[in-house]
């Protein structure tokens, strides 16, 4: 069995830039959400626009879509990928100053984010937002970031490329090609740009990359959190190594090749629609192996889901994910499409998937690193993590039941008609439906966020504390086994 470097201390890893963008996590993760949760508000209550263009709802949206994926996500996406391909591939990383520069330069763009936004500068495109100074920075820091890890693993001490690695490395090369892809740009101004594509062409490249940050940044990243993460919380080898390989191929083969679904009924051509819809059904299977992989790692520990609220924010996450990754295929469905698309249905499944996946593995990755990383024993409080794993438990089930009621109502509004071929309920009528359904969304939201509160609470208090890890705990994570499978 595959052992890892026998040693935790700063000489023999960079665990600075992982410390720096575990925090930021942390902070982003709180700004991001708490920004969710206004702009929920603003929808039951308009009023809270302020009657100001830079804070209406059109525009403080993708201030809060970009701050969960690219700041809360993608710095628990490097935090986690630094800390995994160190201690997996028993070396250092290749430079300091360049992790540095990830750092700082990441920070950079979601910065320049949260100011460019609310101003109106924007390509308005979904998830790429960014008009082309930011593109180019990211860009840059991106190529960095990949330059790093691969050099990192080409360095290693070991023969072995542990399997976590493949799916971070994936993530890291599909997300930079579409990335670059979509943001084919011609700047006009210092902030204001053309996309080279137009008419349904634009649209497909959009969706191709759009699809593939919620495929590759959103689901492959986080399963290479998961390759590593579940089976160390467990102390429990991967249930099927060979499943991991298979699992990985299939997923990576596939998912670039679903974002058509996201245009059906358009102008895009029948064909490809169809090819979207029918690659979402196929990538159900993939999805579900991982998932199946992820669970079965358990065999022999489920009771440790007795006394471990860490290992039950890992396991309960691969619940959502095999949910959302379900659900996302059948509204794929051309029939199921017509029904839930521009509903409120999509917010719902959008939100089972980041909040039930991507957030509580996050939660529940950090939690386990965070000790570790500083040198302690366990969290400051055991029982604040109980308390912060049943309000997101909580939260994501009232969130996503809410706008699941709302979406299917919405859609089922929408296309009643009268005998007459008129129109049964006006759109007033349908928004009116919808209220009470984004109240509970708005409660659901709050209650996720003010777990989020409570344990940056913890992680202070965790940091904060003077007591230090006993030699015995040292001892025995010298000794401690990688999540390899035989």
């Amino acid at each position: 069995m595959f052992k890892e470097t026998p040693l935790d201390s700063a000489d023999t890893y960079n665990y600075t830039v992982v410390r720096q963008f575990t925090l930021m996590t942390l902070i982003w993760g709180i700004v991001g959400m708490g920004m969710g949760v206004f702009i929920a508000a603003q929808l039951v209550w308009p009023q809270l626009n302020f009657d100001l263009s830079w804070t209406s709802f059109g525009r403080l949206r993708p201030i809060h879509t970009n701050l969960v994926i690219f700041a809360f996500g993608g710095s628990a996406l490097f935090a986690t990928s630094f800390y995994v391909v160190q201690r997996t591939s028993n070396v250092r990383l290749v430079s300091d100053s360049l992790a540095r520069l990830v750092f700082w330069g990441w920070q950079a763009a979601i910065l320049a984010m949260l100011v460019t936004y609310p101003l109106g500068y924007t390509t308005s495109k979904e998830y790429a937002e960014m008009e082309w100074p930011i593109a180019l920075l990211v860009t840059v820091v991106w190529l960095a970031y990949a330059y790093l890890f691969f050099a990192t693993i080409a360095r290693r001490r070991v023969k072995h490329i542990y399997v976590g690695n493949w799916f971070y490395g994936a993530f890291i090369v599909v997300t930079a090609m579409v990335h670059i892809v979509n943001h084919v740009l011609i700047p006009v101004t210092a902030l204001k740009s053309y996309p080279l594509y137009s008419g349904a062409t634009d649209a497909m490249i959009q969706w191709w990359y759009g699809h593939s940050v919620v495929g590759f940044i959103l689901s492959v990243g986080f399963l290479g959190m998961m390759y590593y993460f579940v089976p160390k919380q467990a102390e429990r080898p991967i249930y099927s190594y060979r499943l991991s390989i298979v699992h990985f191929w299939a997923i990576i083969s596939l998912y670039i090749w679903a974002g058509p679904h996201h245009l059906h009924y358009t102008a895009l051509p029948d064909w490809a629609q169809s090819l979207g819809m029918v690659m979402s059904i196929i990538l159900l299977a993939p999805s579900w192996g991982g998932m199946i992989n992820g669970m079965m790692t358990l065999s022999g520990a489920w009771h440790k889901l007795r006394t471990d609220p860490i290992l039950r924010f890992l396991v309960v996450s691969l619940a959502f994910y095999g949910m959302s990754t379900f659900e996302g295929p059948m509204m794929a469905i051309k029939t199921v499409n017509a029904l839930s698309h521009y509903t409120d249905w999509t917010i719902g499944h959008v939100h089972a998937g980041a909040l039930g996946w991507v957030a509580m593995i996050s939660i529940g990755t950090l939690y386990h690193m965070i000790p570790r990383l500083w040198g302690r024993e366990h969290m400051h409080s055991v029982a604040s993590i109980n308390t912060h794993f049943w309000l997101a438990t909580i939260g994501t089930v009232l969130y996503i039941a809410s706008m699941w009621v709302n979406g299917i109502t919405q859609g089922l509004m929408w296309r009643a008609v009268n005998q007459d071929g008129t129109l049964t309920y006006s759109f007033v009528e349908a928004l009116e439906a919808s209220h009470f359904g984004y109240l509970v969304r708005l409660g659901g939201g709050g209650i996720f966020a003010s777990g989020m509160l409570l344990m940056a609470w913890n992680t202070w208090k965790t940091v904060r504390t003077s007591e230090r890890a006993p030699s015995s705990l040292v001892a025995r994570r010298r000794s401690e086994l990688s999540p390899c499978g035989r």
